[in-house]
């Protein structure tokens, strides 16, 4: 009995009354049943990030077309390609900037940037009247739109012990039916006054931007996400500085016996604690370089597919119009999505990560090179 009034006493000094991080887990360990309101806030945000990114591609070939940059319809690729990547290009500048911010200043305000930035760049990009205002925008939008590392981390930091992992799933799942919904729009509702001549004529401004109309309902979208972000999404992020006391509290129980359970953290600040190399991290190291490698296959299945698509017959393509595109991009995000839901939690338990991770990269292989030939 003393050892455990020891702990609770011990553990307890851990909270602070104006921490968010410590208000986060005093309601954790309240807690009971599935955290249904806190999964649905993360699916939010994650989908309100990934439909930026997915539905521009089913409208790219027409968008690069309408700009009459290309002096040549067998060019369209080139500038296609440039206009799609400016996006990733700005997140892989900024990426890690937005991780120090989000461990300084905490995850809430780098996910209320990312989704102002959706309302505004895309908004814009929707607007755009030639390819470097296009360009501009899109990698203003990449750039300022940091949500999708952070939000890992929230995942994890917003959920008790035992459902972090459904946490991590469920940004994975948002992620797939992002790439459902966001296709869908931007093929269905790209050049609304040719698909809708009764309801958008075309001297209104969705006839003279045949492709704001998808922009402007994930602007809207992104909208009430950074609305419902400012005012209900808790921080989980601790603030405040360990004391003294806490200092000795934890040497004293980092000197007890193992057998009574008393863990202790401290970070000190200013101090200049060793850490080790990022870099250096092997097991860090390698389980990034194959998360680039089917992001790389991921990203470039997508724009290739659409380019591919659209492409007239004598070039070589398939002549698609938006919505066929969309419809096949929208069925490959149920396929990730039923995969990600269904399938991986029965196979992670049978194989394990590492093992379903190497069967993936081989079957992506074959596919691959089933598709080339």
């Amino acid at each position: 009995m003393a050892e455990e009034e020891q702990q609770e006493a011990l553990l307890k000094k851990h909270y602070y009354e104006n921490c968010p991080g410590c208000k986060v887990k005093k309601i954790k360990e309240s807690q009971t049943g599935l955290p249904i309101r806190e999964l649905t806030w993360i699916s939010t945000v994650v989908i309100c990030a990934t439909l930026p990114i997915s539905s521009l591609f089913p409208f790219l070939y027409f968008m690069i077309r309408d700009f009459h940059i290309a002096e040549r319809e067998d060019d369209i690729g080139y500038y296609a390609g440039y206009l799609g990547c400016s996006f990733m290009f700005g997140r892989a500048l900024t990426s890690v900037f937005w991780g120090i911010v989000a461990d300084r200043y905490g995850r809430k305000p780098v996910i209320i940037m990312g989704t102002i930035s959706v309302v505004i760049f895309n908004t814009l990009f929707g607007l755009s009247v030639n390819f470097w205002m296009a360009i501009a925008m899109r990698f203003l939008l990449g750039s300022l739109n940091g949500i999708l590392g952070p939000i890992k981390a929230y995942a994890c930091e917003m959920f008790r012990e035992e459902y972090q992992a459904l946490g991590i799933s469920t940004v994975v799942t948002a992620w797939g039916i992002g790439l459902i919904i966001g296709p869908a729009l931007g093929g269905y509702l790209a050049q609304p006054a040719e698909k809708f001549p009764s309801i958008f004529s075309k001297e209104s401004v969705f006839g003279r931007f045949p492709y704001f109309l998808p922009c402007l309902a994930i602007s809207l979208f992104a909208l009430v996400v950074s609305v419902v972000a400012s005012f209900w999404l808790p921080e989980t992020l601790h603030m405040h500085h360990v004391s003294s006391e806490l200092d000795e509290s934890c040497e004293d129980a980092e000197t007890a016996p193992l057998e009574s359970g008393v863990k202790c953290k401290t970070q000190k600040v200013g101090g200049k604690a060793s850490k080790k190399s990022l870099v250096c991290n092997w097991p860090l190291m390698s389980s990034i370089i194959p998360y680039c490698v089917f992001s790389l296959h991921e990203v470039a299945y997508v724009e290739i597919f659409s380019l591919w698509a659209v492409s007239p017959r004598q070039y070589g393509g398939l002549s698609f119009t938006t919505e066929d595109v969309g419809t096949v991009l929208s069925i490959s995000g149920a396929g990730l999505l039923v995969f990600q839901m269904w399938l991986y939690p029965y196979l992670d338990g049978l194989l394990g990560p590492v093992v379903v991770a190497r069967v993936g990269g081989v079957l992506g292989k074959y596919a691959s090179n089933w598709v080339e030939q």
